[in-house]
């Protein structure tokens, strides 16, 4: 009995030891540091194979084909190997391999980032180029109209709940 935990064990060392095999949905750059302004290491094109490390927030750290190591955005994944058949029936004991591996069983996705901490609070600093990015994202009064029109939406005002 000790012998097989030892041999489990051992397994799931080496898959943790590997990552998990992942593929880039579209191009990104492969940041220094798990955000937008850090340092670009590589473009990483889009399919491109990896393998998710470590996860931070929004982030993942991957490691290429290559071998370089960087942080991307965690949406930006998808998760298993390329063209891999899922199985039929997931036994129990494939599932619990998977969460000792990667820390979840495959089975369900969820996506959240948290709170800034009060360190990271303190240490902020404005951005100016990704407020202007963002900024560049609006939309005007009349493109908005334009777009509800073209949907067949209606205009309704709501009153705010207290």
């Amino acid at each position: 009995m000790k012998r097989a935990g030892l041999i489990l064990l051992g397994m799931l060392a080496a898959g943790t030891a590997a990552g998990e095999p992942a593929t880039v949905l579209r191009a990104t750059e492969l940041r220094q540091q798990p955000a937008t302004d850090a340092p670009a290491i590589a473009q990483l094109p889009e399919s491109a194979k990896v393998d998710a490390l470590e996860r931070q927030a929004g982030w993942t750290r991957v490691k290429t084909e290559a071998g370089a190591e960087g942080w991307v955005r965690m949406l930006l994944l998808r998760y298993g190997a390329p063209g891999a058949a899922k199985p039929q029936a997931d036994s129990g004991v494939s599932q619990l391999l998977n969460v000792a591996r990667t820390g979840t069983s495959g089975t369900q996705v969820t996506t959240g980032v948290r709170g800034l901490d009060a360190e990271q609070i303190v240490n902020s600093r404005p951005n100016p180029a990704e407020l202007q990015r963002m900024e560049g994202y609006a939309a005007s009064r009349e493109a908005a109209a334009a777009f509800a029109s073209s949907g067949r939406l209606q205009a309704r005002s709501l009153e705010y709940p207290k």
